[in-house]
């Protein structure tokens, strides 16, 4: 796979997956991953690639010449263009594991009071939003996401069984609680059960406390 990430702030973006298991897949040719500085697309000196908005309002929006210019080069006939914005679809890991069966990426990050609408209905494919909360730049949103997956590809993890046990695998639970060694910490033991051996009573120890976690922390998911 090939992620481009488009962005004013291309250090921001790719500092996060540039250590642990994204490095190691991007070391092992699972994923491609490049940032790119939307100035450089900017024609005037000083490569502006934002102004003020027609009607009015505060804040400024980005321009689109330099996206449609950068967007036409970077994009294949097979790349799926999507756009980090707060108005965007909710980033879930069912939507992750669907772009990991992608060829090509290209994540357009929204700065300031987001992108010319021109270039959303023109250009972009997928807007999407990692939560309702406002950043101050898409290229952390867009770091979020690409992390998210490439560790879905296959080999990224090393144990392919991973992704299957985590939180959100199950849209509506979260993981069960988990426990290592030693059984006996400071005089907290871990449950008998999971020191059973008996991987049915194990399971269903393991759904009840998931389904117990989520009413705690996430009753959204079981509505």
């Amino acid at each position: 796979m090939q992620i481009d990430i488009l962005t004013l702030f291309p250090e921001i973006a790719l500092a996060p997956l540039s250590e642990s298991i994204i490095s190691r897949a991007r070391q092992a040719g699972i994923v491609d991953i490049r940032a790119h500085n939307l100035r450089d697309w900017a024609k005037d000196k000083h490569r502006r690639t934002d102004d003020y908005l027609c009607g009015g309002g505060q804040g400024m929006l980005m321009l689109p010449g330099p996206l449609f210019d950068a967007i036409g080069e970077l994009k294949k006939e097979d790349t799926k263009v999507i756009l980090m914005t707060p108005q965007g679809k909710a980033f879930k890991q069912a939507v992750a594991a669907e772009l990991s069966n992608e060829t090509h990426l290209l994540i357009v990050c929204g700065h300031y009071e987001g992108v010319d609408h021109r270039v959303i209905e023109e250009l972009i494919d997928l807007e999407l939003s990692i939560g309702d909360y406002v950043l101050t730049n898409g290229a952390i949103a867009a770091a979020v996401v690409t992390d998210a997956i490439v560790r879905l590809l296959p080999g990224a993890l090393g144990d392919e069984r991973s992704p299957e046990e985590e939180s959100f695998s199950d849209p509506n639970l979260l993981e069960a609680p988990a426990y290592t060694k030693p059984a006996d910490f400071r005089g907290l033991k871990v449950p008998d059960v999971l020191l059973s051996g008996h991987h049915a009573k194990i399971a269903e120890w393991k759904k009840q406390k998931a389904l117990e976690r989520t009413r705690a922390n996430r009753p959204d998911l079981l509505d």
